[in-house]
């Protein structure tokens, strides 16, 4: 037997063994738990036994957080298959199920999307946002704007309305979507894709987002007995006032 391959193929296992017993840690008992010593402590190994896998705590974390979102994006691209191919369907069904999966993940989710930079998971990236088009969860959302994009008349603003100290950060990241969308196969024209629908597309995901970490952390400022009736106002309210029907 080779003896390369079948250490390759060990330390594969082991590295799998890790990270699912980190992300055992994570759904039980929340972020804060997922340590070395915690994961040493259930694999009945030292913990650094675990550096030969990872160099430190936030290097295992950026692991997992990949596959917390690998997971969701794929999760979303599954239930969006055979829904019309036009985007908007798509847009507002990966909407409802990012939400669904943060209220039924929510130690994902606090790890994912509410970890700041220098708390759980402080490695560079640990917050996962659309800045990340390159990741399954940016993409499959972007995907499906850019074809909304390219098939519907949507009302997009000028680039008059966007604050001038933000331009330079948004033709940044107008550059990051072109490059995400052309490399996917989606071509949005030019003047589709402009300052103003990109400055629309951080609004879009802020509200998105906001509303649903507010949901997740029980912080609504009264209390509200039908949430499912909130959320579709406000994907009714994104819907309209881009010029899509009704979500």
């Amino acid at each position: 037997m080779n003896r390369p391959a079948r250490r390759g193929r060990e330390r594969a296992a082991t590295d799998r063994e890790i990270r699912q017993t980190a992300r055992a840690l994570l759904v039980e008992h929340g972020p804060e738990a997922v340590t070395l010593r915690a994961i040493a402590r259930e694999l009945g190994i030292t913990a650094p036994a675990l550096y030969r896998y990872y160099g430190s705590r936030d290097d295992l974390v950026e692991h997992l957080r990949l596959d917390v979102i690998s997971d969701l994006g794929d999760q979303l691209a599954a239930e969006i298959t055979g829904l019309a191919d036009d985007g908007t369907q798509q847009l507002f069904a990966i909407c409802k199920g990012f939400r669904r999966w943060a209220l039924t993940h929510t130690s994902e989710f606090t790890l994912v999307f509410a970890s700041p930079t220098g708390g759980t998971g402080s490695a560079e990236g640990s917050v996962a946002t659309l800045k990340q088009v390159s990741e399954p969860f940016g993409r499959v959302f972007l995907l499906a704007a850019g074809e909304v994009l390219s098939a519907h008349d949507v009302a997009l603003p000028s680039d008059d309305v966007v604050p001038p100290e933000l331009r330079e950060d948004l033709a940044a990241y107008r550059d990051s979507l072109v490059s995400a969308l052309s490399s996917s196969g989606v071509t949005v024209p030019a003047d589709r894709l402009t300052l103003g629908t990109t400055y629309l597309m951080m609004q879009f995901w802020a509200r998105l987002y906001g509303h649903v970490t507010l949901e997740v952390f029980g912080n609504y400022p009264i209390p509200v007995s039908k949430p499912d009736a909130l959320f579709d106002a406000l994907l009714a309210d994104l819907a309209r006032e881009i010029g899509l029907p009704p979500a």
